[in-house]
């Protein structure tokens, strides 16, 4: 069931919203050849908890042989598409690093995520985050009451295939609101097994295209955790945590 939040869980929302956009803009800044992932991961809790919230990430999950995710980001470097687990990786020049932060304030969930270069990159590795980056704006320009969820997936794809790159389809966007995956799943691609959804005010969802070089296929490695492009070819991965209004679509993971 999707859950249409009212104007003051909206207000929450923002509020927790704000907490990961100052949680991205302090690793951006840090993100540079000599650092490690568990150095940022640390960064980023101090950050969350100063902030009085709670890393989102941490603890998550778990269960049949996977364990719970240890850290408050995820940090997927070059050919890791998400759920990167932080650790003594140290960043190398042209590396790209794709961030994902979660926080809870309040009882609400922030989520975004975004793909940064490590010093100087190729220009096929500054192509993808680009086409990433603008495929998650054209997916929240496709946001309209009325509208249905897959306008926004179509854009995303379209976006991404035109530039000849792949979308990730074994991993989706998601409703979000007091937990962080609620109904209903955003695909970034238009397929017949998702069911229709028409947009409504009130709607809050994950938007969050994962885009690859090459195949689109992935696979999980034996932590239980971090995604992988099947042909070692780069991923990025881009996402805002969006509010459906009346108008069309407010970002909440905004500074």
């Amino acid at each position: 069931m999707i859950s249409l939040k009212s104007p003051r869980e909206i207000k929450l929302m923002r509020e927790a919203g704000r907490v990961v956009a100052e949680v991205l803009a302090a690793l951006s800044e840090k993100t540079k050849p000599g650092i490690t992932t568990e150095e940022l991961d640390a960064i980023a809790e101090e950050t969350i908890l100063r902030n009085n919230a709670i890393p989102a990430f941490k603890g998550y999950g778990g269960g049949r042989g996977r364990p719970a995710f240890p850290a408050s980001i995820c940090a997927s470097v070059n050919d890791e598409v998400v759920h990167g687990v932080p650790g003594r990786r140290i960043l190398k020049e042209g590396d790209i690093l794709s961030i994902d932060v979660g926080v809870v304030k309040d009882g609400y969930v922030g989520d975004a995520a975004k793909t940064l270069p490590v010093g100087r990159i190729s220009p096929e590795a500054a192509r993808l985050i680009k086409i990433c980056r603008e495929a998650l704006d054209r997916g929240i320009q496709a946001v309209r009451p009325g509208g249905k969820l897959s306008d926004v997936s179509r854009a995303i794809q379209q976006h991404a295939e035109a530039n000849g790159c792949s979308v990730v389809r074994k991993l989706v966007g998601h409703g979000i609101g007091t937990e962080m995956h609620e109904a209903p799943q955003i695909p970034n691609y238009v397929a017949a097994e998702f069911p229709v959804v028409t947009l409504k005010p009130g709607m809050t969802l994950a938007i969050e295209p994962m885009i690859n070089q090459g195949t689109h296929r992935v696979k999980t490695e034996s932590n239980g955790w971090t995604v992988v492009t099947e042909d070692g070819k780069l991923s990025a991965h881009f996402e805002h945590t969006v509010a459906v209004t009346r108008e069309g679509a407010e970002v909440l993971t905004l500074p």
